[in-house]
């Protein structure tokens, strides 16, 4: 059977004379407007069990979507299923929109309206979906850090609807920090870096809670700290503190994303041995002990691209949304370098030691230790 297409106008008028339209578009497709008088179906819905929702088989029913094809599709399917008086809006909502035909907003909350409208493009994805952007609504990630690695990757999260945030940093905003830490601005030098970044996330999503620690990280807060997270960003800038993060992850069997940058390169990785002892790798597993301080400059010292650590925390808060929401393949075992200037990105495996005092199965954790004096002697 060969299905109608007609013109929004034509559906219009179909509906005024006692034809069942149905839009079968998703609910938060349907979110931001309706033909006026549709009724909202989702396609699968529908079709799972058409007699359920459709009247005498030979009535008049005129399908909706978004552009015309999935309403096309579902009439063929009601016609395969014996329906006999089908019609497909050609052009969907969108030629119902562009004709200047009016809209109807479904019967939702402002808060369920705003959760459709923000999320749109990420509820449009198979692997997030309304399932998996609730899941993310639901979560709770650790940033160690409110600089150049924790700003963009805190925005980005804060952006994808990460439902808490918990951001630690001890330090003030200094202007030198400005061409690289974008979540602070001109106003923000001399403010304490975490009350400036629960100003700016909340500006960009009123949505999200910000719990902004002002501390310094230590063996003696680091268990309060990771108390509930799911996930940990390490945007910290010295090897003490990766050592520490490293070490508590484990204990806590969280995932640690982590980054690193100097200059113009970066490497980025996602340490998981805390879940998945013998399987991945901890931070020790790749570095088991620090370098000497000389060969170990931070950005102060040695300099840094602005854009360098935008790179690395955009990777970063990718990592960590594709851990949330158990999607892709995570870094665990692989460390990712770039060099910015020649714009090349090379791939190095990194296998779980077996004799790692931290992460080899069955060893029990050993207590954190004095980092800084570990650091400072190269191991």
């Amino acid at each position: 059977m060969s299905i109608r297409e007609i013109s929004p106008a034509q559906a219009r008028e179909c509906a005024a004379a006692g034809a069942l339209l149905i839009d079968v578009r998703e609910a938060h497709e349907r979110a931001s407007g309706m033909a006026e008088g549709a009724q909202g179906i989702a396609g699968d819905e529908l079709l799972a069990d058409p007699q359920a929702w459709l009247p005498a088989p030979d009535a008049e029913i005129v399908l909706i979507c978004q552009g015309g094809k999935r309403s096309l599709d579902a009439a063929q399917a009601l016609a395969d299923a014996g329906y006999t008086n089908l019609a497909s809006v050609a052009g969907g909502t969108v030629a119902w929109r562009s004709d200047g035909l009016p809209l109807a907003q479904p019967g939702l909350d402002v808060g369920e309206r705003d959760f459709y409208d923000r999320y749109s493009r990420h509820l449009l994805l198979p692997q997030v979906g309304e399932a998996g952007q609730r899941r993310l609504r639901q979560s709770r990630v650790l940033v160690l850090g409110a600089g150049g690695l924790g700003a963009p990757a805190a925005f980005y999260l804060a952006a994808a609807g990460v439902g808490h945030l918990r951001i630690v940093d001890h330090d003030v905003v200094e202007r030198s920090n400005l061409h690289r830490q974008i979540i602070h601005a001109e106003a923000a030098v001399g403010m304490a870096k975490v009350e400036s970044a629960r100003e700016r996330l909340l500006a960009l999503n009123p949505h999200v809670e910000v719990e902004a620690i002002r501390q310094r990280v230590t063996s003696d807060n680091v268990d309060a700290l990771m108390d509930g997270v799911d996930v940990v960003l390490d945007g910290s800038d010295n090897f003490p503190l990766r050592y520490l993060l490293n070490d508590a992850c484990i204990k806590h069997a969280r995932p640690l994303v982590y980054a690193a940058i100097e200059r113009f390169d970066g490497q980025v990785s996602v340490f998981d041995a805390g879940r998945r002892r013998g399987e991945a790798p901890c931070y020790r597993c790749l570095f088991p002990e620090p370098p000497p301080p000389q060969f170990a400059p931070n950005c102060a010292e040695a300099g840094v691209l602005g854009v360098l650590p935008g790179l690395a925390g955009v990777m970063q808060a990718t990592e960590v949304l594709k851990l949330l929401l158990e999607i892709g393949e995570p870094l665990a075992g692989r460390l990712l370098r770039f060099d910015a200037l020649g714009m090349r990105f090379r791939e190095t495996r990194v296998r779980p030691d077996p004799g790692c005092p931290l992460c080899a199965p069955g060893r029990p954790f050993p207590g954190y230790i004095d980092y800084a004096a570990f650091c400072a002697h190269g191991g």
